[in-house]
């Protein structure tokens, strides 16, 4: 058996009051709404260990391997002249 809602004649609030409320809400919905117009800028990944790598060089190294790939480029140049 279901229930009959009361029947209300009358609102709680003022309809000027609701009319407000509504447009409050309106226009910070239109606020918060990301603008889908401007693409999210896309992070280069780094290629061994996938961490943020930098754009501005040519390889898609993060700082750490750049650093580890220099140091070894040093040691194989030490390395060079002591096997001649």
């Amino acid at each position: 058996m279901k229930r009959k809602s009361p029947a209300r004649t009358e609102s709680a609030v003022a309809p000027e009051i609701l009319e407000q409320a509504q447009r409050s809400v309106a226009s910070d919905r239109i606020l918060a709404e990301p603008r889908l117009s401007v693409p999210p800028k896309r992070v280069p990944r780094c290629v061994v260990c996938n961490g943020e790598a930098s754009s501005a060089t040519p390889e898609q190294l993060c700082w750490v391997c750049r650093r580890l790939k220099i140091s070894a480029w040093r040691e194989v140049e030490q390395q060079a002249p002591a096997q001649e």
